[in-house]
């Protein structure tokens, strides 16, 4: 459940809204909610988004235009996880398709480095770098949708086992499986880079 310092007020009481509260006065117009959702979500989402959008504006620009859709989508909002989840998971989706965007106009950039007139430093590195990235996030995808939940939220927003168990409804070793299966699918997937990555990356969060 989400924390919110808005009470609904009763005549005789008031009490915490709960997360189905939250989002039934969003869903019918609710601004005040919605604005207090926005303002205690909003710097977390766009700390994420930087894990796969390394430029902070075009960060803040997905989460922006997600809690925007957000908006103007209330009235058939139906959501079956926390809110919070849901929000992560939309960003997540974003940027993803954000990065398919760029990935017609990022090959063209490789090609022209590969193809210009030698330099005195070779663009081999820095497009090393680049096509690693692009298969981590595709490898990412192809997880099944818990799973992948689990290992985001791990991996990139850095929440403990506990912190994702309590947030998904789920136990610590649901956590732990979907992490293990999570890692052994990407080792299948990037079986091509492990030589360059098995140690760095994926074996220092196992």
């Amino acid at each position: 459940m989400i924390a919110l310092s808005l009470p609904i007020i009763h005549p005789h009481k008031s009490v915490q809204p709960t997360e189905q509260d939250v989002v039934t006065a969003i869903r019918q117009g609710d601004e005040r909610v919605f604005e207090t959702v926005f303002r205690q979500f909003y710097a977390p989402l766009c700390r994420y988004a930087r894990q796969f959008l390394p430029d902070a504006d075009d960060a803040e620009e997905e989460v922006q235009a997600m809690f925007l859709a957000f908006w103007e989508k209330r009235d058939g909002l139906i959501i079956s996880i926390s809110l919070k989840s849901y929000l992560f998971r939309a960003v997540h989706n974003r940027c993803l398709n954000r990065i398919k965007h760029f990935a017609i106009r990022e090959e063209h950039r490789q090609h022209t480095l590969y193809t210009a007139e030698a330099s005195v430093e070779s663009p081999v590195q820095a497009i090393l770098g680049d096509e690693l990235s692009g298969r981590v996030q595709v490898a990412i995808q192809k997880l099944p949708e818990q799973c992948r939940l689990v290992f985001t939220l791990s991996r990139f927003e850095e929440l403990k086992y506990q912190e994702i168990a309590d947030q998904l409804g789920i136990s610590i070793k649901t956590v732990e499986n979907q992490i293990g299966k999570a890692l052994r699918i990407l080792r299948t997937e990037l079986s091509d880079y492990l030589p360059i990555i098995l140690l760095t990356w994926l074996l220092g969060h196992s």
